[in-house]
């Protein structure tokens, strides 16, 4: 098969999904009003609550919510064979995250600007609350954990990326600087931070820092999650215009240039996808492709995780309600294009079915490995670029999203933290310095409490699709619990959170039996409070589903 036409016709499904899908769930099922005070205005403090341009909003939503997981969840899947993977990003992008992420945006607006776990209290109520944010802190949990280790593992293996991904910094203090004291224009800004991201991609091969191996009794590693972790706790106590929204912002149009280069790259050099259709033939130990794919691939489709950065950070900066079809769904397409963008570089990259078989040749193999020298590969036949060049330009692109999801999830950690003292009354955990102190705090604890070189992080990694899709399930609840109060049609969340509730769960159950004949109790324990703390919220959710439906008719009637 062309990877041309796999590219087209996935393209061409998600813009005409934008175009006519999506404002039909903007106007008729969430009926976004222009003239609504969103909360950006009504507690605009210059820090959190800060209205901005939806261009430049959508740059912090996308790539917040980006990340490397829509890079190494279809690059793994794809294990399965392409077509699986390529149906459930594009349709799951069309159907599912497009209307889970506006649709979280728009119930956090409509109150208060509320995380999607403190707004369950409200909507559901307190004992869902309660067992919801369990789950959010999990999810958090286990995005800053990895991750850090995840951007510290690209840094060690391609000290080329040190330079781009440490100078992109001091590029969006810039930015932020050009942006909010309206220095020159939009469109200006946008190109000067664009060339000089792309200047320092080109200048690191030249200019390669390696980490030693051993820094006052620390693993190269570790030194770099440290690192990594003080600057993300800086970062969460910044004013968003000054830092996290010009870094996301840039880093978005860094990816559209990234995916050109990519697709361009594959037009003109027009591949084959040497991985097969559907693979009958799997390496021993991979799971079963049902229900496995659908947790897999997770962001690459629908994400959990979109819904606390929909209801964490981008509803306090939404200027108007309508953009929020913008900002969520065209965000959530931006993903899917990556994740094609994935699949198509992880199966068209190689040069023979041979060496795409050596590549996966065991499940979980692929990923980000794939991704960059499948990547690389095409770039470097189709444009000529140096193939190192092309390496470096597709890990700063895995280590940046990284880096900008990380930042956004310790700010909406430390969200979680003082949510907690403010719904248990304690005073100390609502300051942002101690909220942010103990959103670290956990994280390194889970990181060097389970491996001295900071690594520790990913013993939990396993479970996170799965909790992950749960999470977006159960915000597809709240979200039509909150339209059949309204009474607005509800199919159109109701039906894939049915979809991801089946699928997710019995995900868990199959982990559940991995987990104990692996002898593997930590993550049988958590997987059994995920499990438990899920099936109860999905109850509490349902029971008010029932209630709140008896008591419209009852009106209706009366």
């Amino acid at each position: 098969m062309s990877a041309i036409v796999v590219l087209f016709i996935g393209l061409g499904a998600m813009a005409l999904a934008y175009f006519v899908y999506s404002k039909f769930i903007a106007e008729k099922i969430y009926q976004l009003d222009p003239e609504f005070k969103t909360p950006a205005h009504e507690f605009e403090d210059g820090i959190d609550f800060v209205p901005t341009n939806r261009y430049v909003l959508w740059g912090h939503h996308f790539t917040s919510v980006a990340g490397a997981a829509p890079i190494v969840g279809p690059a793994i899947a794809v294990i399965w064979g392409w077509l699986p993977a390529f149906l459930w990003v594009v349709l799951g992008t069309i159907f599912f995250a497009g209307v889970h992420d506006s649709g979280a945006i728009w119930a956090s607006v409509r109150n208060r600007a509320k995380s999607v776990g403190a707004l369950t209290g409200d909507v559901v109520g307190k004992r869902a609350r309660s067992l919801f944010m369990i789950v959010i802190f999990l999810v958090l949990l286990m995005v800053n954990a990895v991750f850090g280790v995840v951007i510290a593992g690209l840094l060690m293996k391609f000290p080329s990326a040190v330079v781009p991904v440490w100078g992109a910094i001091a590029v969006a203090l810039v930015i932020g600087q050009l942006i909010y004291r309206r220095i020159i224009g939009l469109a200006m800004v946008s190109f000067i931070g664009v060339v000089a991201l792309y200047g320092l991609i080109i200048i690191g091969p030249s200019v390669p820092l390696q980490m030693p191996d051993q820094v006052g009794g620390l693993s190269g590693n570790a030194v770099w999650i440290l690192l990594l972790f003080a600057y993300a706790a800086v970062a969460s106590l910044l004013p968003v215009w000054m830092l996290l929204q010009p870094r996301d912002y840039i880093n978005g149009l860094q990816l559209f240039v990234g995916l050109i280069i990519l697709y361009g790259a594959l037009v003109l050099l027009n591949p084959t996808l040497v991985a097969p259709m559907y693979n009958s033939n799997v390496p021993e130990g991979t799971p079963s492709i049902i229900p496995l794919l659908f947790v897999t691939i997770a962001c690459g489709a629908i994400s959990g995780f979109h819904g606390l950065v929909s209801s964490g950070t981008t509803s306090k900066q939404l200027n108007k309600e309508t953009d929020a079809r913008f900002v969520g769904y065209f965000g959530s397409v931006g993903e899917g294009m990556l994740a094609l963008g994935a699949i198509l570089a992880a199966t068209a990259g190689f040069a023979s079915l041979a060496d795409w078989n050596a590549m996966y040749d065991a499940f979980g193999k692929g990923g980000v490995n794939a991704f960059v020298e499948g990547g690389a590969y095409i770039i470097s036949n189709g444009l000529g670029l140096p193939e190192a060049t092309a390496a470096t330009l597709l890990t700063v692109m895995a280590a940046l999203f990284a880096g900008t999801t990380m930042d956004t999830g310790l700010r909406l950690q430390r969200y979680i933290f003082q949510e907690w003292g403010e719904i248990y009354n304690q005073q100390w955990m609502k300051k942002p310095a101690v909220a942010t102190l103990l959103a670290v705090g956990s994280c390194l604890i889970l990181a060097f409490g389970a491996g001295a070189d900071g690594s520790g992080g990913l013993i939990i990694w396993p479970l996170f699709g799965t909790t992950n899709q749960l999470l977006a399930g159960l915000t597809l609840l709240v979200i039509t619990v909150m339209l059949v109060r309204l009474r607005r049609p509800m199919w159109f969340t109701l039906a894939p959170l049915l979809f991801l509730l089946v699928m997710t769960v019995l995900a868990l159950l199959l982990q559940l039996r991995s987990f104990y004949e692996a002898g593997n109790y930590f993550l049988l324990v958590l997987d059994i409070i995920v499990l438990i703390a899920s099936i109860l919220v999905a109850m509490e959710c349902a029971a008010s589903l029932k209630r709140v439906r008896r008591e419209l008719a009852t009106k209706t009637e009366g």
